[in-house]
């Protein structure tokens, strides 16, 4: 393949864009963008930034016509596009068809059934009244989770329902209802695969969470896991790419149950915050991993150089506004903290800003130092 000659076209001109096209252009690779701005972080970078609407199907179909290979870094995206640009030679990874099935967390989960892939129990509803209905008749008992079928993220369209005093809290949309799994802890394991079908997974990371934001904090890999069980979980995570039969990159969000039973909580069909890390502490990137999947190379290896633990860098709370990055200079004079800012001008509260990359040569010091770097950078407006 003369990867000069490809023409990658990206849906969405976020910050996983722009690493997305950063990482293509080591191989000067054409990088194309779709999104309503070009001041978005992937404008300043990709080759080619085309201003419009990721979920127009005219949009997304005109601008499609333009590559040779078409992705996403965000999956609420017009399909019914994508499925008639496949159907006339372009190539989409991931399939629209598995996007489709992705898209809604009620078919994921009827998918995770159907193809004997391990997942905590769970009902669908219509709205938020069907759920009390569900209730009343003793069809349902607390706790619970109820997340909306489609458009969340972020902890966005999630509600956490432990007693009769939290239905307030209940979301109007079509659901799903999960039990409240007790958790020791949860992991993620990006995968990747390409047209042939080789697959490698990254090592499994671990998650923190903001309380409050319900946003990944801290993500350490690796993850302090017994040795079985973490290839337990890099083995589910293969088993679940090659069931979607997608290419490019597939994160696998798990929880690890009290009695040590894995199960897949969400997946999402692209580059994601569980896999930045990547970029600085192993071999290959998850940003390049994902191009060796969309355009069938050989997938990269996924091993670690060195431990790392992954900030999240978040607006702080009543800050709105042009950002300032406070600490910065403390911080980057520091030994293995690498710092990357995602180009968003202005801030608001948890607002995904930026992250930073610790490295070390044990995760204890990773960690250690990971806690420095957490004081000493706030991202405030001006």
């Amino acid at each position: 393949m003369n990867t000069t000659r490809t023409k990658v076209g990206i849906l969405g001109g976020g910050q996983l864009g722009k690493m997305f096209a950063l990482a293509a252009h080591n191989w000067d690779v054409e990088t194309w963008a779709l999104d309503a701005s070009r001041s978005f972080p992937t404008g300043p970078v990709c080759s080619h930034f085309v201003e419009g609407n990721f979920n127009n199907y005219d949009d997304v179909y005109a601008f499609g016509k333009q590559v040779d290979v078409l992705t996403i870094e965000i999956e609420h995206v017009n399909t019914e596009a994508l499925l008639r640009l496949e159907a006339e030679g372009v190539k989409v990874h991931p399939a629209p068809a598995q996007l489709n099935l992705i898209k809604d967390k009620g078919l994921q989960k009827e998918f995770y059934l159907k193809n004997g892939l391990p997942t905590s129990d769970f009902q669908l509803f219509e709205n938020g009244e069907a759920i009390k209905l569900a209730l009343q008749a003793g069809q349902l008992s607390y706790p619970f989770v109820q997340k909306s079928r489609t458009a969340g993220y972020d902890g966005k369209g999630v509600a956490v329902i432990k007693s009769a005093a939290d239905l307030p809290l209940l979301l109007p949309d079509a659901s799903v209802v999960e039990d409240l799994v007790d958790i020791q802890v949860e992991i993620a394991v990006v995968v990747a695969r390409n047209e042939r079908g080789e697959v490698k997974a990254f090592p499994a990371v671990e998650m923190e969470f903001n309380p409050v934001a319900n946003l990944v904090e801290f993500l350490v890999c690796p993850a302090d896991l017994d040795p079985a069980i973490e290839q337990a979980a890099e083995k589910l995570a293969m088993d679940t790419i090659a069931a979607f039969g997608i290419c490019g990159l597939l994160a696998v969000e798990l929880f690890l149950t009290k009695d040590n039973r894995l199960l897949i909580n969400e997946v999402a069909p692209r580059p994601h915050n569980s896999g930045h890390h990547t970029i600085d502490s192993c071999y290959t990137s998850q940003f390049e991993q994902h191009l060796r999947g969309i355009l069938d190379l050989p997938l990269g290896s996924t091993k670690m150089k060195t431990a790392s633990v992954m900030v999240n860098l978040l607006g702080e709370p009543g800050h709105s506004g042009p950002v300032r990055y406070e600490g910065f200079e403390e911080a980057v004079a520091m030994e293995g903290v690498k710092i990357h800012l995602y180009g968003k001008a202005d801030t608001k509260p948890y607002r995904k800003m930026g992250h930073v990359t610790v490295l070390a040569e044990t995760l204890e010091a990773a960690k250690a130092k990971a806690r420095k770097v957490q004081g000493l950078i706030k991202v405030v407006s001006e």
